[in-house]
């Protein structure tokens, strides 16, 4: 599948994503209407968005900066790809200096 270029296009993409977002949050509290279930339905959408926040600027900016996601199964590609190259550690690996 292409990049989506188009401004407008990606503009509206935007818009379903929230309106999805408010759909869904909505009919949630309409089913259970308590300030509990609101709550909770608060820290799990402001969790989801830092996840998604640190998954591409937090590692693009701080963590590494050549790789840029092109999306969340990018994103779990280089963990998965990292942790398998990444080597073990142990004592025999820490560098000795010299006396």
């Amino acid at each position: 599948m292409a990049d989506l270029k188009c401004p407008r296009l990606i503009y509206l993409k935007g818009l379903l994503f929230f309106g999805g977002g408010c759909l869904a949050s909505t009919a949630l509290l309409v089913e259970q209407p308590t300030l509990k279930v609101a709550f909770l339905l608060a820290v799990a959408v402001w969790c989801f968005a830092r996840c998604y926040y640190f998954a591409f600027y937090v590692i693009e900016h701080y963590v590494d900066p050549e790789f840029r996601f092109a999306g969340l199964w990018a994103f779990a590609k280089f963990l998965f790809c990292r942790r398998s190259k990444a080597p073990h550690d142990n004592a025999s690996s820490t560098p000795t200096r010299p006396d």
